[in-house]
């Protein structure tokens, strides 16, 4: 995630900060200090950094639980409201994703347990309001921010985890599309409860809706792209039509491409037309920051771009756009020869314009679409 920076790793997962998070804690340092002076600043202090110790706890409940199934899990970023965890990809399989989903509540469960019973906490919900005192004991305030995290993510709306259980509930019955359907739709309900709230209450809850109906929005639009991508031959989507460049290539003509063309990715074929990396905007504005306009394609391109035969389906392609973070996937027919790319904004365009097909009509490799 961009603005946010790494400070180790646990079990192979990067531990990221992001830069609102930091702005986060100083401000509660500050607040806290003008309150109440450097007694009452410290205690709050170690307070947020515990509290987010269990929300990173939590993450981590996800974490294995995913790496159970097989799901690799790069990176975990902290946020003012909380963490995210990265999965490579989001499994399908109902029975996967409720694992996965009520894995980190759970951990949370087991926090405020390990609190009650081997540190004397006493927590009470009915008092959330004080969480911030330093009049109430530190555990007593840490056993009831797990109790209340257990409950605020087992709520039925994306992104929160009860909206995954959802989901996992709903697709044994309905499938996982219309499934996803259902849930964002709940999703996007509560947003605008919440939204309702904090007009009246605390201007805080007003971001939260927004970023959880933005989320929702997000889960919906991304199933139903992967929905429409399904048996769809790879070949129907890619784009054919591009400028490319060779390794031996000095980055000022990338720079009169960029300029000539639309494209923002630059695939860089050997001799033999085969891809060897990806010259991207920004890695253009880095060389010549760095080298200069006479530096060589090859030391400014990624070496990393996925690559997909051309008789596969775009769904594959997609998935991979997702699980690799990358800009586009080259297609490469028998050979390994380049014969298309699959970029986000494809199949973006291939989405749009089968939802603006009226009903019954068709186009490209798309039958009938039916609408309810």
């Amino acid at each position: 995630m961009s603005w946010s920076l790494s400070i180790g790793r646990i079990a192979g997962t990067d531990i990221r900060l992001h830069i609102t998070f930091i702005l986060f804690l100083a401000w509660i340092f500050g607040a806290n200090w003008a309150a109440g002076g450097a007694s009452q600043a410290w205690d709050g202090l170690a307070f947020m950094v515990l509290l987010f110790a269990c929300v990173v706890a939590h993450e981590f409940g996800h974490i294995f639980a995913a790496r159970f199934f097989g799901i690799a899990t790069p990176d975990v970023t902290l946020l003012p409201i909380g963490g995210l965890a990265r999965l490579e990809r989001i499994s399908e399989e109902p029975r996967e994703e409720f694992a996965i989903a009520i894995a980190g509540p759970l951990v949370n469960v087991a926090i405020a347990l390990i609190l009650v019973l081997f540190f004397g906490a006493r927590p009470d919900l009915g008092a959330l309001t004080t969480i911030d005192s330093t009049k109430v004991a530190m555990v007593d305030r840490l056993a009831m921010v797990n109790l209340f995290l257990v409950l605020f993510n087992l709520i039925p709306a994306f992104p929160m985890d009860g909206g995954r259980v959802l989901r996992a509930l709903l697709a044994t019955r309905l499938g996982y599309a219309r499934a996803t359907e259902i849930a964002a739709v709940i999703g996007q309900g509560f947003a605008f409860a919440l939204g309702f709230i904090g007009l009246f209450s605390n201007i805080m809850l007003i971001f939260i809706a927004i970023f959880v109906y933005l989320a929702a929005s997000s889960e919906a639009h991304f199933v139903a792209i992967r929905s429409m991508a399904h048996g769809v031959p790879v070949s129907a989507a890619m784009m054919t039509q591009y400028a490319t460049l060779t390794p031996d290539a000095d980055v000022e003509q990338a720079v009169e491409l960029l300029l000539r063309t639309s494209q923002g990715e630059f695939p860089v074929i050997d001799d033999a037309g085969r891809p060897v990396g990806l010259l991207g905007r920004a890695d253009i504005v880095r060389a010549l920051k760095e080298r200069g306009p006479n530096a060589r394609v090859a030391d400014a391109m990624t070496t990393a771009i996925p690559t997909i035969g051309n008789r596969y389906h775009l769904e594959d392609a997609f998935r991979m756009l997702q699980e690799k973070a990358t800009p586009a996937v080259a297609v490469i027919d028998a050979a390994g020869r380049l014969v298309g790319l699959i970029t986000p904004e494809t199949v973006g365009e291939m989405m749009m314009l089968r939802e603006a097909l009226p009903k019954g009509a068709s186009f490209g490799p798309w039958g009938p679409i039916v609408r309810t």
